[in-house]
């Protein structure tokens, strides 16, 4: 006969399974990835590090599972304040409100954007790397057809002027994130560049 899991015992595993990724995200939303370690894992989760190895083979795996976890949270935070935004204003309105929320939470906490933005890690952690700014710039990308549609900005390929815009905003953002200096002031700036990239006028941008 098959054995299968009841359904406390499976309970029980995935409530251990997620107090181990959110033990992880918090130690790398403290700490950055380099500095945390299975052991430093386990610790803060409050078991033992044979049963955080039971979940995650290594820490690629489980890493790779907490940047999943971290990112789409941000995707989702800057997606809810664009439809926000959407709703009171324009399509233009919205994907500026979604620039704005990614880089100020990226500001409020810089060690996580750092993390997840740039620094060296595993590959399997590179590969959700890349669906977070994928993610992005397909949010952004269908704000701008829509603002296109619209007849609030000029034609153009959405999906190359969003991911423009996505690197671009990484690239203002790594070396203040790395240094621990990144605040509010940068956000002005980056709105500005993202009305100029898109070809709407500067003025548009909210106080």
């Amino acid at each position: 006969m098959v054995y299968r899991r009841t359904a406390a015992v499976q309970e029980r595993l995935d409530a251990a399974r997620s107090r181990i990724v959110t033990a992880a995200l918090s130690l790398v939303a403290e700490r950055g990835y380099a500095a945390c370690s299975m052991a430093d894992v386990a610790a803060r989760a409050g078991i033992g590090v044979g049963t955080v190895y039971r979940y995650f083979p290594g820490k690629g795996e489980l890493f790779a599972e907490v940047f999943r976890d971290a990112c789409s949270r941000e995707v989702a935070a800057a997606t809810a304040a664009g439809v926000r935004a959407a709703g009171a204003g324009t399509h233009t309105d919205s994907l500026l409100a979604s620039v704005r929320t990614f880089c100020d939470r990226a500001c409020r906490a810089p060690t996580l954007a750092y993390a997840l933005l740039a620094e060296p890690i595993d590959a399997l952690v590179d590969t959700e790397r890349l669906a977070f700014r994928q993610s992005f710039a397909d949010a952004f990308a269908a704000a701008i057809r829509a603002a296109v549609d619209a007849g609030e900005l000029p034609d153009q390929d959405a999906s190359l002027t969003a991911a423009c815009i996505v690197g671009a905003i990484g690239e203002a953002l790594v070396v203040p994130l790395a240094r621990g200096d990144a605040d509010a002031r940068i956000l002005t700036a980056l709105e500005t560049f993202t009305l100029r990239a898109l070809g709407a006028p500067t003025d548009r941008r909210p106080s």
